[in-house]
């Protein structure tokens, strides 16, 4: 790769992958993985699911790019499938390239609709790539640190009248920008309380709540979206990733007099794939395949097989600090002062056994965010991969 620039900050390894089929990636010198990662967790149904495949080509061989001033039926059949899934049927949708696009666009329309200077995210939150969005800028918003709740022992609800709530300046908070898990790759879940402590002050205060469910969408965490676990109905949700199935489309839903006001105004975003057929017409067979393959609940029954197996290893093996995970998403968090254990070396052998998981050096962990479609024999044979190299660790 002499030509293509590195540019992320993620450790490229000498694995070239030339093919790939559901959660089987196929290696230039002839290896097989099992796909942990689900690519950058996007693809939702594995690799080149023959439904999204033919979506892809049918829809290719008809149109696959249009401008802004005319239209496509398969724009509004996924806009209703998007809105049907989210449960927002008076709703619209603009469907976009990437997740970044989408939460950067949903917080400049939350901006415009709610009039208020301010904006309210958790501090652990990613949220995008770039824009107001990514840089989170102090005069733009109000970070609250969650860690000190964490360690919360009250169990009675919370409220604003709690001392660390106190400091959030409700008044001046047009929206709320709620992260239902993931925190940057750490697969972190906030307390459902303090969520609906923090959308209640905002919405007390005529404020909105924006969801990003760019990794948490579609099935990921064992409901068809985060959001759903806190019981919070949002004003506006960016959705990406799995949409696709691996094809980059995204898509951001709005309540129906959300998208009224933004209509009503001078607000404008144009972008060169707004709305394009292409991606619209994968993300309509996505959330179709998704319906009818029962897939969500499929994620909630096959996510706690793994952490039922991931909570035996944190029994077995004294490294393994924490296992934490909802639905197929999951993390196994190690011990960061031991002498005997290398995550890099872990994630290593699990690569030479035939796995490709993610690892976050800064939190010291394994991630497991397969596709939806994950084998429960891949599963087991990557906990009994995974034991085996912590007990060969130990020794």
């Amino acid at each position: 790769m002499e030509h293509v620039l590195r540019c992320s900050g993620y450790e490229i390894t000498d694995l070239e992958i030339v093919r790939a089929e559901g959660c089987t990636l196929h290696t230039a010198d002839g290896r097989t993985l099992v796909d942990f990662e689900a690519g950058v967790w996007a693809a939702a149904l594995g690799h080149n699911h023959p439904r999204v495949q033919r979506a892809l080509l049918e829809q290719s061989e008809r149109i696959g790019h249009i401008g802004y001033r005319v239209t496509n039926a398969v724009q509004e059949q996924a806009a209703a499938e998007v809105l049907r899934a989210i449960g927002i049927p008076d709703g619209k949708c603009v469907f976009l390239s990437s997740g970044s696009e989408a939460v950067e666009f949903a917080v400049q329309a939350a901006r415009r609709v709610a009039g208020k200077p301010m904006l309210l995210t958790l501090a652990e939150s990613y949220l995008s790539a770039y824009g107001t969005a990514g840089a989170k800028c102090v005069d733009e918003w109000a970070l609250f640190d969650r860690t000190v709740c964490a360690r919360c022992t009250e169990d009675r609800s919370c409220t604003v009248d709690c001392p660390h709530l106190a400091g959030i300046p409700f008044d001046r908070i047009g929206a709320f920008v709620f992260e239902p898990g993931s925190s940057g790759g750490l697969v972190r879940f906030p307390r459902e309380k303090l969520i609906r402590a923090l959308c209640d002050a905002v919405r007390a205060c005529d404020g909105l709540i924006v969801v990003n469910e760019i990794t948490t969408g579609v099935g990921r965490t064992g409901a068809w979206f985060g959001f759903e676990h806190y019981g919070v109905r949002p004003d506006v949700v960016a959705v990406g990733k799995g949409l696709g199935g691996g094809y980059p489309v995204s898509a951001i839903a709005l309540q129906g007099r959300v998208a009224g006001v933004l209509e009503g105004s001078d607000f404008h975003y144009a972008q060169s794939h707004q709305n394009d057929p292409l991606g619209c017409a994968v993300a309509v067979e996505v959330l179709r395949t998704i319906r009818d393959e029962r897939l969500v609940a499929r994620s909630a029954e096959v996510g706690a097989l793994f952490r039922e197996g991931l909570d035996r290893l944190q029994r077995a093996h004294d490294v393994v600090r924490d296992v934490r995970g909802r639905g197929l998403m999951l993390a196994i968090e190690f011990e960061s002062d031991r002498d005997d254990f290398a995550l890099r070396d872990l994630f290593g052998r699990l690569l030479a056994a035939g796995f490709l998981v993610g690892y976050k050096p800064a939190g010291n962990l394994l991630r497991f965010l397969p596709p939806l479609t994950i084998a429960e024999a891949d599963i087991e044979r990557l906990l009994d991969a995974l034991d085996a190299a912590l007990s060969r660790a130990a020794r």
